[in-house]
């Protein structure tokens, strides 16, 4: 009776740079890379995706960009050509899976961005790359989900992001990733990994260089040095605000609270604020966004504006440049008086803004989500050297921080009285 015969497959894999091997063969739950640029951050987890594939568990891989999607998927399909070759697995090119018949055994890659576009599938290693661009929610609502019934592992990898990506970001905090890995360090269930490109040995030292060549000042720290959070925080215009401690559960506001209103004109775009003092503190409370598009009129928004307030005290309401003074004669004339704001120039409104926060006296309902992701994403302009200047990069996106500098601009956070309402009326008189 013949015998038939048993072949050996070697899969050749490359060997891990030291600084790749920190990462590849841990067995930590929680894994989150920071790497500069071509550093070998993706081989890293290639590597570790296609050994892990071997040991027969099931692994995943995202990344928002197929070009991303691409490299890794390059990787591994060379690695398991000859399994691929003999029949051994199964290779799906237009699916980008890697499969072993009749088993859960599976190595995938996929492009995601968001929870919905991760959704749909489980595994035992899921892995997230460029995660600074992918919206922060992608891991909580949809990864996370996916390795629960496994006990499954998590690698998260990015490069710090420069102003040049915010474009092509779906995140709403640009410094999610940024806040993963530095709470990472001082976690034992987690392995927090930064490098720099030129921690890859195999990578051409006169490339790097040439690349570096091209680079602003901030573009090289970002993306080649992998250092984020003080340049990150030095971007961001409302640095100071702490979602984490600022932005609370909604409540019904009080009938003696004091209620204010910042107001942001254009017939395409207007905007209000809803803001609310508490006297015994001082503390303001925003508890109310207005964006209701085009198409309606100053009668209308003024209607919505009252019905908003009803059984409220509204000290005032502040709003628009300094040269929309026939806007806010118009809403007068509907019962609706506002005034122009205290400041004139931005810069100094945005001051005041900061200036309340660095006080925590400024709270944000949960609510208000298009006033937090502005918060979120507003960054300074960046010079040619890509450092920031004092000037709002797309100004004329951030709606509803206008309303809010627009309010918080008429009181002095230096001086907050508890007891009193922030602000002199009677100057306006």
């Amino acid at each position: 009776m013949p015998v038939a015969e048993k072949t050996k497959v070697q899969v050749i894999l490359p060997r891990p740079h030291p600084r790749q091997e920190e990462f590849v063969h841990s067995d930590k739950k929680r894994i989150v890379i920071r790497a500069g640029r071509r550093g070998g951050k993706t081989v890293g987890v290639a590597i570790r995706a296609v050994e892990r594939f071997l040991q027969g568990r099931r692994q995943l891989y995202a990344a928002p960009t197929s070009e991303q999607v691409g490299k890794f998927w390059y990787e591994v399909t060379g690695a398991l050509a000859p399994l691929i070759r003999l029949g051994i697995l199964k290779k799906n090119e237009s699916e980008q899976y890697i499969e072993k018949p009749g088993t859960e055994q599976r190595i995938k890659a996929k492009t995601a961005w968001n929870p919905d576009s991760l959704r749909g599938d489980y595994a035992d290693d899921l892995y997230l790359d460029e995660y600074q661009l992918m919206n922060e929610d992608t891991w909580e609502r949809a990864g996370a989900p996916m390795l629960a019934d496994h006990n499954g592992d998590a690698v998260f990898i990015y490069t710090p992001p420069s102003l040049r990506s915010v474009g092509v970001s779906k995140a709403h905090d640009p410094r999610h990733a940024a806040k993963m890995f530095k709470k990472a360090l001082g976690d034992p269930r987690w392995l927090a990994v930064h490098f720099p490109s030129h921690d890859n040995p195999h990578i051409s030292k006169e490339a790097l260089q040439e690349l570096m060549q091209d680079m602003s000042k901030s573009s090289y720290r970002q993306e080649i040095l992998a250092e984020d959070d003080e340049m990150q925080l030095s971007w961001l215009v409302y640095r100071a605000f702490n979602e984490r401690t600022n932005v609370i559960d909604d409540f019904e506001i009080p009938k003696n609270w004091l209620i204010y209103v910042g107001h942001d004109f254009g017939s395409a775009n207007p905007a209000a604020l809803f803001v609310a003092q508490d006297p015994g503190t001082g503390n303001f409370y925003e508890f109310k966004e207005y964006l209701p598009g085009a198409g309606y009129s100053t009668a209308q928004h003024a209607e919505v504006f009252k019905e908003i307030t009803t059984g409220y005290s509204v000290i005032w309401r502040s709003g628009g440049s300094h040269q929309e003074e026939e806007i806010r004669q118009g809403y007068t004339a509907h019962g609706w008086p506002i005034m122009a704001p205290k400041i004139k120039h931005v810069k100094a409104q945005i001051d005041k803004v900061i200036g309340n926060m660095e006080l925590n006296k400024i709270f944000t309902f949960k609510s208000l989500h298009n006033l937090i992701e502005e918060r979120m994403n507003c960054l300074w302009e960046p010079d040619k050297e890509g450092r920031p200047t004092d000037k709002i990069k797309d100004e004329h996106k951030y709606h509803e921080s206008a309303c809010a500098r627009y309010l918080y601009c008429n009181f002095t956070p230096e001086t907050v009285d508890a007891r009193e309402p922030q602000v002199s009326v009677s100057s306006w008189a």
